[in-house]
């Protein structure tokens, strides 16, 4: 089965053939980072905007570089939901044209469910044994394993889920206030770094670490470098980050009250975020990067040991990192340190489907199609949409 899965939930607009749900024919990502970068974020009208422009030349050149036509394929897919309204209908309009126009199934796609299918997805044709036995389609080997843990982690959403079956999803925990992602978006324009701010904090704290290694200290100072607060909601598996954003905006301050600032990037206006960039002599490094590390140490630490003990007490086979956050390497690290005493395997898509993309859509889409799931082309976006939790306990329909 050929999907042809759309993505514009975000600014990205992306456009992917995928085959049974796994294998990518092509998947074409059309990028406004750079437009956005100097804003320090998204605007959502600049956004739908470069999408509309970009939408038609996006979904050619994915068939073209999948050597197919619409003919060939078998459904269509575009997400509907969550994110900005003005870039969701973009997509999902252009999809419900084009299955309209073309007479095929149409499904719209939950953004975030996608990101968990990310981890479904590999490069290359479906062997062609594979497709002559008609292997069963909930699973073939490199999938994950159900029953699993899923740690969605994204700008916006920050949530543990339990997944037992496809579109079997139970919440155990949300955070209450920020997502990581958003916090590592908010604390980089605290710093003066660039945006996104996951990377950026990323490449910071690599720096700090690099220079201790010159120095021939410990890494682990770099990340304890800064005693910063952890939420850890005792009893739940809950998340919070505001608190840490705050500490970090507080030291930040107190750079800027002695004088020693670092100035903004070109083209950047001072925002509500104070640009810190004090040199720390004790240390030796700059203090940007020590705060980077320890920041990011913060995040992290709360998210592994948070996802390690649901893994422990639901019995689970595996733990799926599932959006933009998953891309952080020191999370993995950490996750892969934490599940090895308990022989959990990680899976974790590779970094270029953690950010916004059509394959997972694709992918998604694939799996529903299966359970003879449409939509009708009067289906609407949904901007707040979350994953169709279920209660916890009840019983796999």
């Amino acid at each position: 089965m050929l999907v042809l899965g759309i993505e514009s939930s975000c600014d990205e607009t992306g456009a992917a053939v995928v085959s049974n749900g796994r294998y990518i024919l092509s998947n074409v990502v059309a990028s406004q980072i750079e437009i956005h970068n100097r804003y320090g974020g998204v605007v959502p009208e600049v956004a739908s905007r470069h999408q509309l422009s970009s939408i038609i030349p996006v979904v050619e050149t994915a068939l073209e570089q999948a050597s197919c036509g619409w003919d060939d394929l078998d459904a269509i897919a575009a997400t509907y939901g969550p994110g900005l309204a003005g870039s969701l209908l973009v997509g999902l309009t252009a999809g419900k044209a084009f299955a309209l126009a073309r007479d095929l199934p149409f499904l719209g796609v939950n953004h975030l469910e996608a990101h968990i299918y990310a981890n479904w997805l590999r490069r290359g044709e479906t062997p062609p044994a594979q497709d002559a036995q008609e292997a069963d389609w909930k699973y073939q080997e490199g999938d994950p394993v159900f029953p699993l843990i899923c740690l969605v982690i994204s700008g916006a959403h920050s949530e543990l889920v339990l997944a037992r079956e496809h579109g079997h999803y139970e919440l155990l925990g949300r955070t209450r206030d920020d997502a990581a992602g958003e916090a590592f978006d908010k604390v980089a324009r605290i710093l003066g770094l660039s945006y996104p701010g996951g990377p950026a904090i990323q490449k910071a704290a690599q720096q700090a670490e690099e220079e201790l290694l010159q120095q021939k200290k410990p890494l682990a100072l770099a990340r304890s470098a800064y005693r910063l607060p952890r939420a850890w909601l005792r009893g739940t598996y809950d998340f919070s980050f505001s608190g840490l954003k705050t500490a970090m905006l507080h030291l930040a301050e107190g750079a800027v009250e002695k004088q020693q600032i670092h100035p903004a990037p070109e083209g950047r206006q001072p925002s509500q975020y104070r640009r810190m960039g004090a040199q720390a002599a004790q240390h030796g490094v700059p203090n940007v990067s020590l705060l980077a590390s320890s920041f990011q140490e913060s995040i992290v630490d709360v998210l592994a040991v948070k996802t390690r003990m649901a893994a422990q007490e639901y019995h689970v086979k595996q733990v799926v990192l599932a959006g933009g956050v998953a891309a952080n390497a020191s999370l993995r690290q950490r996750l892969e340190q934490e599940l090895l005493s308990l022989r959990i395997r990680l899976s974790y898509p590779p970094i270029e489907f953690c950010t916004d993309n059509a394959a997972m859509i694709a992918s998604a889409a694939y799996f529903h199609l299966c359970l003879d799931e449409r939509h009708g082309f009067d289906l609407d976006v949904q901007p707040g949409l979350s994953l169709p939790y279920i209660r916890k306990g009840t019983a796999n329909a």
